[in-house]
């Protein structure tokens, strides 16, 4: 598959024609998106207007972004004008916001094409991307196993070849974890180092924008265009992001590497032995790896479904079918209320609602809701004293490969625990990427997740390039 950076010098040089690219894109989706489901819209007329506008630029000498003519996909969870935005429920099916998110505009300005809106897991709440009212979205490495999730449309559109990067949010792991199953790069940057701004909420403390792509270079090059300060977002850091391709080749040689010594069981041994190997890879490249603890991690899952579901129940209130979405007339407006929320919403959804109003309830509320907030401040605290002692933590992206459809539906816990590696970044607001690593059990890819602490994307990004030289 062609690099995003190497469509993008081609297009701006006239070596490539944006519309050509365009067209294998559109091509490509046509040939496999029946079987896949990475999307819920392809927006392939609007896709060929912009790619024409590009070719109409370069050719008059017009300066045309950094990431021209590049084919990208969205999580339909990412507000874009004009076009349909669900966060793949029934609530929201067919409404068209009128605003672009500030990651839209900013792609827009690079010079990207979007390609279309992809699949998720509704309301971005889930593992697998089985919970849209729309149907699964199956990972193109085997179309009998999940591609992972909340944002498993948009892993799977770039591990099928239909987009040359996406954007997903992250939560408690949800470009990290479809990005590891679907073998591809994912990136959850810092909080706040790229905008909220037109993102649906699901967890407003927790959520954050962050690009897949098919290497580390490509990665870097999405993060550096949709980051940066927005005034639209209050929780956006107020200084500029920092350069991340130019570290690229700096090597790992003196850098400290965290090995977490009471890492939580539940990791299939074949996972392990990628991660392992990926210790070894960064010995031999001049790093050294220092061995870590990190207590309260125990305590992160539980932490993570009261605070999430809590902020979910609080956010998921507007959706009442007053102003928009999905509305089922009734005698009376608590009847509407209640009727519109029951036919809109999806099982999962309804028990994270339920889970996070009962977290917050009177007489509850400093039992559990108020109780997860100190265990996540005892988290924060554990990760600053690791990170006195070095650089950037590796862990497992996930405990296993991708697992059949089907096989932990009937069990929320079991789908819970495929976040165990990755909430603990959401809780502590820092930095993680998930990069490919080789693969385990029948011959699907693994993931092995570089940590950072907060703004420390340059040392994580490094990491992350000589994981890849060695892969």
């Amino acid at each position: 598959m062609q690099k995003l950076v190497d469509i993008a010098f081609g297009v701006s040089n006239g070596s490539l024609s944006a519309s050509d690219v365009v067209e294998q894109h559109l091509a490509r989706i046509e040939t496999r998106e029946s079987e896949i489901h990475a999307f819920n819209c392809v927006t392939a007329d609007q896709a060929r207007q912009d790619a024409a506008n590009i070719d109409a630029d370069v050719k008059a000498g017009k300066k045309v972004g950094v990431l021209a003519g590049v084919p990208i996909a969205l999580k339909d969870n990412m507000c874009t004008r004009g076009v349909a935005t669900t966060c793949s429920s029934k609530i929201l099916e067919g409404w068209k916001p009128p605003y672009d998110a500030t990651v839209v505009s900013k792609l827009r300005a690079a010079g990207a094409i979007i390609i279309g809106k992809t699949n998720l897991d509704e309301f971005a709440m889930g593992s697998s991307t089985e919970n849209s009212a729309f149907g699964p979205t199956k990972n193109p490495h085997d179309i009998s196993r999940v591609p992972g999730g909340s944002s498993g449309g948009s892993a799977a559109a770039v591990s099928a070849g239909f987009v040359s990067g996406a954007l997903g949010s992250d939560t408690g792991g949800s470009i990290r974890q479809p990005a590891a199953l679907c073998g591809v790069v994912g990136v959850k940057p810092t909080y706040g180092m790229v905008s909220r701004y037109g993102l649906v909420a699901f967890a407003s403390s927790l959520d954050q924008i962050g690009p897949f792509a098919n290497d580390v270079r490509d990665a870097a090059t999405l993060l550096e265009v949709i980051a940066g300060h927005d005034p639209m977002d209050s929780t956006s850091i107020p200084q500029p992001a920092p350069s991340l391709v130019s570290v690229l080749d700096h090597g790992v040689s003196g850098m400290r590497i965290g090995k977490v010594t009471d890492l939580p069981e539940g990791c299939e041994p074949d996972v392990l032995a990628r991660l392992e190997a990926a210790f070894d890879a960064l010995r031999a490249a001049g790093a050294t790896i220092v061995d870590i603890e990190l207590p309260s991690i125990t305590y992160c899952l539980t932490a993570y479904y009261l605070i999430a579901p809590a902020e979910a129940s609080s956010n998921l209130a507007r959706y009442d079918g007053v102003r928009y979405g999905l509305r089922i007339d009734s005698p009376d407006l608590n009847a509407m209320y209640a009727a519109t929320r029951e036919a809109g919403f999806g099982d999962e959804v309804k028990r994270r609602i339920m889970l996070g109003t009962y977290a917050l309830s009177a007489g509850y509320y400093d039992a559990y809701y108020g109780k997860a907030l100190k265990v996540r401040r005892l988290i924060s605290d554990d990760f600053a004293r690791a990170y006195k002692k070095t650089d950037v933590v590796l862990t497992p992206t996930t405990p296993s490969v991708a697992f059949k459809f089907g096989s932990k539906t009937d069990d929320p816990l079991a789908m819970y625990l495929c976040d165990l590696f990755t909430i603990p970044t959401n809780l502590a607001g820092h930095p993680a990427m998930s990069v490919p690593f080789g693969t385990g059990a029948h011959s699907l890819p693994v993931g092995v997740q570089v940590l950072a602490p907060t703004l420390g994307e340059q040392a994580m990004f490094r990491v992350a390039a000589e994981l890849e030289r060695a892969s």
